[in-house]
């Protein structure tokens, strides 16, 4: 359901559902609104759903039974870290193919094909659909699923692949849905659904930093994301905008929009540093930012291999000759 966001003389209310947006509005109507799906603030007597009259907003259905399993969780360490899960007999959960750390001997392990949302009884179709998605998001058709199989609980952990920390997100505190850049899942709670948000923006999709594919993770269940570097939480309230740069964008809401924009002028975005184009992100919605993306990690390494002339004997008088003595010369 769509949240509201009501504006009276620069002062915000929300988020709302619809009979508590309709409530405000019937007590005064001179103000304007926005929800997911609005380009801006429309004035709320320009909104059928706002006047008076209006249907009000269905009753909720009752709440049903989570459909993932409920894990519980410890994450240990600091630059490099892993989470080790608990899991009751019969729980289990889906990691990235050699994402495994340790495990206890009564947790089993299967390769299942797709992401292992829907559970051994799907159809084909079902399988071969989120084996398909995984695809386009670069990552291996098969994920491998940690199941408890003893009559006590058991622990297994998964570790990230570079330096960085691990983010734990409860997928119903954020609407159901979490954005993020392609190699950034880790391992989630079985009955979440990883699948594809496809970015419609031509420009944001060949300059936004994660091309036009990226991670869609749904359900009602506990996921584990990796980011390099540190990581920061920022909530953007509606219409807030924050420029970060394309590679720092780890995960956001789905309230959030993704966009980009020009770095400054030619001669700023030719010798800034910065690229051509940073991301731009309009709330409402929570994002994570990361200070060290993994592509400029990589960079560094590459440019101080000794192939590409990066190790040189820094800090010594006898350069290379230093390099025969301190062994440095492979």
């Amino acid at each position: 359901m769509a949240s509201w966001y009501l504006s009276y003389g620069g002062s915000q209310i929300g988020p709302l559902d619809l009979a508590e947006a309709q409530a405000k509005a019937r007590e005064n109507p001179d103000g304007f609104a926005w929800r997911d799906g609005y380009p801006e603030w429309l004035p709320i007597g320009r909104i059928d759903e706002l006047k008076p009259g209006a249907p009000s907003a269905p009753v909720p259905p009752p709440p049903q039974a989570a459909s993932a399993d409920v894990v519980d969780y410890t994450i240990c360490g600091t630059e490099m870290q892993f989470v080790e899960v608990e899991l009751d007999p019969g729980e289990s959960v889906v990691a990235e193919a050699g994402a495994m750390m340790y495990k206890d001997p009564a947790i089993g392990m299967e390769a299942v094909f797709g992401d292992g949302s829907h559970g051994g009884g799907s159809g084909f179709m079902d399988k071969l659909l989120g084996a398909g998605k995984r695809l386009l998001t670069g990552e291996s058709l098969f994920m491998t699923l940690f199941a408890n199989q003893g009559k006590t609980k058991a622990k297994a952990a998964f570790g990230a692949p570079y330096p960085g920390n691990i983010i734990p997100v409860s997928l119903p505190q954020v609407g159901g849905s979490l954005v993020c850049q392609k190699d950034s899942f880790l391992c989630a709670a079985r009955g979440v659904s990883i699948s594809i948000f496809f970015q419609r923006r031509i420009l944001t999709g060949l300059f936004g930093g994660e091309g036009f594919i990226m991670q869609r993770l749904d359900g009602d269940g506990l996921v584990f994301v990796h980011a390099g570097g540190t990581v920061v939480e920022r909530r953007l309230e509606a219409g807030e905008v924050l420029h970060v740069d394309t590679g720092c964008v780890v995960g956001f809401e789905a309230s959030v929009d993704f966009d980009i924009e020009q770095a400054g002028n030619v001669k700023t975005a030719l010798f800034g540093g910065e690229g051509l184009f940073f991301a731009v992100l309009r709330g409402p919605g929570r994002i994570w930012l990361q200070s060290l993306p993994f592509s400029r990690l990589a960079g560094r390494m590459l440019a101080a291999a000794p192939q590409k002339g990066g190790s040189k004997g820094e800090g010594s008088i006898l350069g290379g000759l230093g390099n025969l003595l301190d062994g440095d010369n492979r």
